[in-house]
């Protein structure tokens, strides 16, 4: 996980807690000054966020995007400001990062590790181990679209809105007698930024358009035609060249050109068209930008239609309903925020929170995109906070947890293909920093395949492409979609395992894991030890987090070369060295999980990671059922870390206490997510803003309401008081199943399953169901605590109370 901290501190210096709260390249602000008078009525959608006032910074903004495009809508009134993102524009550029002094100096590195001299260890990694350079660049803004009305100088009924349901925000008031609608949405379909302005009086539209950017970008006006302004630029010499064109259409009045400005005078509806591309993966941004502008001069209806289809067909498979207050639930959503955070009971609004993070993994990350960044695809800065990079120490893996359950796994897609795109450099990274097989990501990366160890010595671990090829194997347990197993899943899998298979060295006599296959080497992600000498190091071999991470990826090879009957000789070495792999320890005086492979105090007990329970979340090697003393031990762990954290590790924490079957703390860390690192906007915040918080939140309410790891689908298995009686539709579990539930005061009223392979269900329920199909009964039978019954492809099961 990124931090604001380890970009800048040396190692064995202070952190303390209190820098949680680190604020870099805070948000910019936005001034309007228009005058504003009455109130405007709540939205008859619950699916909308509103405010009665535009937004005042970047946080209150609204984002829209379809996973390439993003804008941020301020909803300014005499000025509006769209603030607009492709993803692609990044500093940088593709390069070798690799040290050619990494693999000589390898066995010394771990030789110092095996005999407790860390910090000499890390003195050698520092100097011989680090890419070089050892950075990635900003992922950055693509420019400002502004539109100018400054004869809006005082209006009334004024409300801005998003619409989870149509993906459209929306900016109204009254001017002079006449209503004036803004419509902004990114389409999917025709690739292009659509705004629209009307008024309910002819000749009311009159405005400037223009683009701005800070740097490395000329704005002029386009001479084929008065219609359009472009923007065009480069981020340096070596790096992308990037294309904006937008193209305005005006229904009466007049449109004309003045300079880099198009103006509009006296309009009845104006619309604007905006595309944008770079040269990444040698495209041409010009070409790129004007035939997709071209494909998207539509009218503006049809336009509006095919975007609605298209975001529909995704978001409408899920719905949920909890407890509403009626008092709160019709206010505008920075003061049902402001409510909660004072106490006041606002159920419902998980229930907006689960569908905004529905909404914004569909807003960046899209079937043909690149994955979700820290930032999702919205950034306004230049130097973005850590980079908005991909952060593979949990961020980019937090931002998938939700695809599956959330019945969004096409919206994963974009990983693999990024995946795919760094087995070539990291197989490179592999060979020439460990002499290894297979392929290797360290903490972080960019788009232009960065994999070597970066920024400091806690950059050396190279444990991120094992952890990301949980989620191919993820994906095909939730879809059952053997063809994407053997073709993209199985591959990835087996290259990450290639490399820990010969990553693992046997630790030597006279070491806690003597004999045993260890990783070195290794971290527990950004946390550090002390030992009983006083010497504080985060470098070490053999961390929890590192031993958990490869038994999951190498029983999960094992398990897919069994589906797919394949490579027999590979699923044995998987096996070999899954035996040798040490055990989940418990330490003997705290009774918690030990992090490390000895016992050693913490300098920073409250550290926002919690890396040695990978193995409770997103894993399942510790459960409440199956290990009841490992889950006990998380338990302590939990309780000794501490509930107050930064902005995605509240959401880990949320996690957690789900798997832990722990309603009540479960619902005080989402009460904690959302009171304490949700911005007004609703963008989770780190601080700063960090779209994993988000995704991992909307993850945690999915995991309250149903688990499906372990081969079991347990129904509502932490439902706090709080959520007595709901419903949620079109959740997914593993094995290809679709769920249905329904509660009241605190209790399954009924569930429907339909089963889309046919597959065995089992099931953990509080209380005993009765299972029947199309009106008959269905034979099942008790086992262990479970009510397993045979189900047969595309039937609904329906589960009552016994």
């Amino acid at each position: 996980m990124p931090d604001s901290i380890s970009r800048r501190t040396l190692l064995g210096a202070a952190l303390p807690f209190s820098l949680w709260g680190f604020q870099r390249n805070g948000p910019s602000a936005f001034t309007w000054k228009a005058a504003l008078s009455g109130e405007a009525p709540p939205p008859a959608s619950p699916l909308v966020l509103w405010y009665r006032r535009p937004a005042a910074s970047w946080v209150e903004a609204l984002p829209v995007g379809n996973g390439r495009l993003g804008a941020m809508c301020f909803g300014g009134i005499e000025t509006e400001r769209l603030q607009l993102n492709e993803e692609t524009i990044w500093a940088g550029y593709p390069r070798d990062n690799n040290n050619p002094l990494a693999l000589r100096n390898l066995p010394d590195v771990r030789r110092l590790l095996f005999e407790g001299k860390e910090l000499e260890a890390t003195a050698l990694a520092e100097k011989t181990m680090l890419g070089l350079p050892s950075k990635v660049d900003s992922y950055q803004p693509l420019a400002d679209l502004w539109i100018d009305m400054p004869q809006l100088d005082a209006v009334s009924g004024y409300r801005r809105s998003l619409d989870l349901d149509t993906a459209i925000a929306a900016t109204e008031f009254t001017h002079n007698g006449a209503r004036f609608l803004r419509e902004v949405f990114v389409s999917a379909p025709d690739q292009a930024v659509v705004v629209c302005l009307t008024a309910d009086q002819p000749g009311r539209i009159s405005a400037r358009i223009r683009f701005t950017r800070q740097q490395d970008a000329l704005i002029t006006g386009d001479p084929a035609s008065p219609r359009t302004i472009i923007l065009r630029g480069q981020l340096g010499e070596q790096g992308v060249r990037f294309e904006a064109r937008l193209e305005a259409d005006a229904r009466g009045g007049t449109l004309r050109p003045e300079g880099n400005t198009l103006v509009v005078e006296n309009a009845g509806e104006l619309v604007l068209r905006l595309t944008a591309a770079s040269s990444h993966n040698n495209r041409s941004p010009e070409a790129a930008s004007s035939s997709t502008l071209v494909r998207a001069r539509q009218p503006f209806d049809q336009l509006r239609q095919r975007h609605l289809t298209d975001h529909q067909i995704y978001f409408r498979r899920v719905s949920l309903e909890l407890p509403a207050n009626p008092v709160v639930a019709p206010l505008p959503t920075n003061e049902r925020l402001a409510r909660a955070k004072a106490g006041e009971a606002d159920e419902s609004l998980a229930a907006l929170y689960f569908q905004y993070g529905r909404y914004l993994l569909l807003g960046s990350s899209r079937p043909g995109t690149l994955p979700a960044n820290l930032q999702g695809v919205w950034n306004e800065h230049l130097s973005a906070p850590w980079n908005a990079d991909y952060h593979t120490n949990i961020n980019l893996q937090m931002n998938y947890w939700l695809s599956g359950a959330a019945n969004l796994s096409e919206c994963q897609l974009p990983l693999f293909n990024y995946m795919d795109s760094l087995v070539p450099p990291g197989s490179r990274t592999a060979r020439i920093h460990y002499g290894a097989r297979g392929w290797v990501v360290h903490h972080l990366s960019d788009i232009f395949g960065f994999t070597a160890p970066a920024d400091g010595i806690w950059g050396v671990w190279p444990m991120g492409a094992a952890w990301l090829a949980q989620h191919p194997w993820d994906h095909y347990q939730f879809t059952q979609d053997r063809a994407f197993l053997q073709k993209r899943g199985y591959p990835l899998m087996k290259g990450a395992a290639e490399f820990i298979l010969d990553f693992l060295v046997e630790a030597p006599a006279g070491t806690p894991a003597a004999g045993k296959l260890v990783t070195a080497p290794s971290h527990s992600p950004e946390n550090r030890f002390r030992k009983p000498d006083g010497t504080v190091s985060m470098f070490t071999y053999a961390a929890t987090m590192d031993i958990e991470i490869c038994r999951d990826l190498l029983s999960n090879c094992i398990a897919a070369s069994q589906v797919l009957d394949t490579d027999a000789d590979f699923r044995r070495r998987c096996r070999q060295a899954l035996e040798r792999l040490p055990e989940i320890r418990i330490s003997p005086r705290s009774g918690r999980l030990m992090e490390w492979i000895e016992d050693y105090d913490e300098p920073e007990p409250q550290h926002r990671h919690v890396s040695h329970m990978f193995g409770l979340h997103p894993s399942s090697q510790i459960d409440l059922f199956r290990t009841p003393a490992l889950a006990a031990a998380a338990r302590k762990t939990l309780d000794a870390r501490g509930d107050k954290s930064t902005g995605w590790s509240t959401a880990w924490k949320l996690n957690f206490w789900a798997r832990l079957q722990d309603p009540e703390r479960a619902y005080k860390l989402w009460t904690m997510l959302i009171t304490g690192c949700t911005l007004p906007n609703l963008f989770d915040t780190h601080p700063p803003f960090q779209i994993d918080g988000n995704f991992g939140g909307t993850a945690g309410i999915a995991e309250m309401l149903l688990q499906s790891h372990l081969g079991e689908i347990r129904l509502l298995p932490a439902l706090p008081k709080a959520w007595h009686t709901g419903r949620v539709a079109g959740l997914r579990a593993r094995g290809a199943f679709q769920l249905d539930i329904e509660w009241r005061q605190g209790t399954l009223a009924k569930a429907v399953i339909t089963s889309q392979r046919g597959n065995t269900v089992r099931l953990r329920t509080a209380r005993p169901v009765n299972v029947t199909a199309a009106g008959r009964v269905v034979k099942t039978r008790q086992e262990e605590g479970l009510t397993i019954f045979e189900s047969s492809p595309n039937r609904t099961y329906e589960l009552h109370p016994g």
